[in-house]
């Protein structure tokens, strides 16, 4: 009888726990429903994964548990906008070693979304720029937490320029007519030394003059209601939107956010002390 009722509990374990599949390498069903806790040299970070962008979220839970964000170090830190980690190199990285251009061996597809904006706390997954990532796809690693800054009307409108000229730009370097002033500078930055500055400037201003003629044709972005007010208020970085993708915000710790944000750096943004996150987990959702 007790061996009869050990098979009926263990069966009804096993349809209880089997709706919790691996949906990924790495990602659980369950996982989905959970936090993310980081905790730093300095406190304990609790984020949010958005659903709106689900590789960018499924990629984030594995790395996670994976533990690869152990030990490493915020190596990008500016205050009033954003603290940066995810290169894998700076684990064991010495105090003079830059850091930022490391990552795993595959990129992210961008998830630019209209509900998801740069506002303070948001998660921006960090990216190499267009000339060299035209499809703007994300770092498998790096990212960044938004600090920001408050905005006002006049520094809305020069944000709202910063955006559009980037989407027009994006826009010229895509175009099959252009494909080979492209092909001419990712060369370029292939193969860079000192001797080809001029060939790389003389590119850039071509590509700048289409990019004024493709902004003033084409329908301007202007920022939501909800997103301005937001901005206003709370603050954020708010030129970084549309060209970027955010995928999560901080829902507990954005006092931690700020202490990171405020210790000294040097000239390369690199905090002089050491910042490291100690561990993260994933964690039941309050």
């Amino acid at each position: 009888m007790k061996l009869y009722q050990k098979l009926i509990t263990g069966c009804f374990l096993f349809i209880l726990l089997g709706c919790d599949k691996q949906i990924e390498e790495g990602v659980m069903k369950s996982d989905l429903s959970k936090d993310v806790e980081m905790v730093t040299d300095l406190g304990t970070i609790v984020m949010r994964l958005s659903d709106d962008t689900p590789k960018h979220r499924n990629n984030f839970i594995k790395l996670v548990n994976q533990k690869f964000y152990d030990s490493l170090l915020f190596h990008r830190v500016i205050e009033n906008f954003i603290i940066q980690t995810g290169d894998p190199e700076s684990k064991n990285a010495n105090s003079d070693k830059d850091l930022g251009a490391s990552d795993l061996p595959y990129r992210i597809p961008a998830e630019v979304t209209d509900n998801l904006f740069h506002k303070r706390g948001s998660l921006n997954a960090a990216r190499e720029g267009d000339d060299n990532n035209p499809e703007q796809a994300s770092s498998s690693t790096q990212f960044t937490i938004v600090q920001g800054r408050v905005y006002n009307d006049s520094t809305l409108k020069v944000a709202e320029g910063r955006i559009n000229n980037w989407l027009a730009y994006n826009k010229v370097i895509k175009k099959v007519e252009h494909k080979s002033k492209l092909d001419e500078l990712q060369n370029l930055f292939k193969n860079w030394d000192s001797t080809k500055i001029d060939a790389y400037n003389q590119i850039k201003k071509e590509l700048d003059s289409l990019t004024e003629i493709e902004e003033a044709s084409m329908t301007k972005y202007t920022y939501p209601d909800a997103h301005r007010e937001a901005y206003k208020t709370i603050g954020g970085a708010a030129h970084l939107d549309r060209n970027y993708t955010v995928f999560g915000e901080v829902v507990q710790g954005m006092d931690v956010v700020d202490s990171i944000a405020a210790v000294s750096t040097n000239d390369r943004d690199k905090p002089i002390k050491d910042v490291r996150i100690i561990s993260s987990r994933m964690i039941k959702r309050q």
